[in-house]
């Protein structure tokens, strides 16, 4: 018996001691050496123009024909008036009427082009939440510090911004020594396939091959993550596909005074349900490893020494994030019931049952495997299971972070933002980026604004807003990250 104990505790010993190693070999993955940036003072003009851009209302519907195509072309007309030397001295091709996409020419032909990319057009307000807005949200007012309104943070912000550094470059007689495109979509909201994916076809078609493409994504959290009290910049190295399925359920009709053991809508919740009770299995790698690999070096040692053996503990890593919304949508596709439409009056028995169900789908997984699935776990013939597939997007590849684009981005963020810590993420929703695929291996999503868990309810919630130094900071950025090319 004293062998078997002795043996136990030098296992035991062993496993400590390699669990110890892992943790104390890891290393920052932070860049050193970064300068902070001098201090850059820019003109409240820059303040002035986003105000002025919110209050053209370039709202997307997926019904088109309530599309305002008016505010459409005056926003367009405003971009020309309002940065005089961009347009007199990029190219601009307007794509499919809206879309605009600009070339300034760099010095060096032998470096290949990044494109900063973004959109402008904007959610509606849902109707009778006007009352719950503090300014008007397309008033575009400057009040308390902040510029308020609809696309202050999704995403009029990411376009005025890169207009405005362009123009202030321009301005400064600066040439970059890459050739930059800039191209902003009109209907990123309703799927970006008139608008990004017709820009990104353009260039395909023209073989244009981009070192990087930069689009909206993740943010600066401020308030951390657990165990990290420096804000955390997050860079998106992979979206999640996209799909909605229609589950239909089929009964018998009747009166209700004598229904049968199970109704359609009946069969439809428990088919709901047994969907939500088993979520499709959780796996951690790709993009949330990456972050795991970039965050775990600046965390507590008791959390990082479970970060460095994730071979080990990676089920209690997946039970920590998956206490979490935002934990558990990064790994796992998510299931999410949105709508549900049945019955006429309250004693008639309903025959046919609808729900609409969105999923968000992790890298590994695909449409098809999400058919499956459903399919499986419901297990009842009697229910149809039908894509909808008009916003189908699989996930999308995941990208290094040893790369040209990375390091600037990385090197750009810690020169702007020296306290923040960088990361790589998975972005849980769906970005124009997706579709310039096949023109870079190297797509990212990072919109340099400082957001808290509160302010990430804004964008298509109710008083979307930015702050005014915050919007200065997206400007200083856009400028800088040009210059590191």
């Amino acid at each position: 018996m004293k062998k078997v104990f002795l043996a136990v505790a030098v296992l035991l010993l062993a496993l400590i001691s390699v669990l110890v190693f892992n943790t104390l070999r890891l290393s920052s993955k932070q860049m050193q050496g970064v300068a902070p940036l001098p201090a850059l003072t820019l003109n409240d003009s820059v303040v002035s123009h986003l105000s002025e851009a919110i209050q053209f209302r370039t709202v997307s519907y997926e019904d088109l024909s309530l599309m305002d195509s008016t505010q459409f072309e005056k926003f367009v007309g405003y971009l020309a008036k309002t940065y005089p030397l961009v347009h007199s001295r990029l190219k601009l091709e307007r794509v499919n009427t809206y879309g605009l996409l600009y070339e300034w020419k760099g010095k060096s032909t032998s470096l290949k082009p990044a494109l900063l990319m973004g959109h402008y057009d904007v959610v509606p307000v849902v109707q009778g939440t006007e009352k719950m807005w503090k300014h008007q949200p397309f008033a575009g007012d400057i009040a308390e510090g902040f510029v308020y309104g609809r696309g202050t943070l999704d995403d009029k912000v990411t376009v005025m911004g890169v207009l405005e550094a362009v123009e202030h470059l321009l301005k400064n007689n600066h040439t970059p020594e890459r050739t930059f495109y800039l191209a902003f979509g009109h209907d990123e909201e309703i799927s970006g396939r008139n608008g990004a994916q017709q820009i990104a076809a353009l260039l395909e078609s023209r073989k244009v091959e981009l070192e990087y493409v930069v689009d909206e994504g993740g943010v600066i959290k401020i308030d951390g993550v657990s165990g990290i009290n420096q804000p955390i910049a997050l860079i998106g190295v992979a979206e999640k596909g996209y799909t909605t399925l229609q589950l239909s359920a089929t009964g018998d009709g009747g009166h209700s005074s004598m229904p049968p053991a199970q109704t359609s809508i009946g069969m439809l919740a428990e088919a709901i349900d047994k969907l939500q009770k088993h979520p499709f299995p959780a796996r951690l790698g790709g993009a949330a490893g990456y972050m795991q690999d970039y965050l775990a070096p600046e965390m507590p040692f008791s959390t990082k020494l479970a970060m460095a053996n994730r071979w080990l503990l990676n089920s209690v890593i997946i039970g920590i994030l998956e206490k979490t919304n935002a934990g558990n949508a990064m790994v796992r596709t998510s299931i999410a019931p949105t709508v549900i439409h049945a019955g006429v009056k309250d004693n008639v028995l309903p025959v046919e049952a609808i729900a609409k169900i969105n999923f968000r789908i992790l890298p590994g997984d695909s449409v098809k495997t999400v058919i499956d699935y459903v399919k499986k776990t419901i297990g009842n013939d009697r229910i149809t299971v039908e894509s909808l597939k008009q916003f189908d997007s699989e996930p999308s590849p995941v990208s290094d972070t040893a790369t040209v684009g990375f390091r600037s981005l990385h090197r750009t963020i810690k020169a702007c933002f020296p306290n923040a810590i960088v990361a790589p993420y998975l972005v849980v929703g769906a970005t124009d980026a997706r579709y310039y695929k096949n023109v870079s291996q190297n797509l990212y999503r990072f919109m340099p604004v400082r957001m808290n868990d509160e302010d990430l309810k804004r964008p298509h919630g109710t008083n979307e807003r930015i702050s005014v130094e915050d919007f200065k900071n997206v400007v200083r950025f856009y400028i800088e990250l040009v210059k590191a090319g």
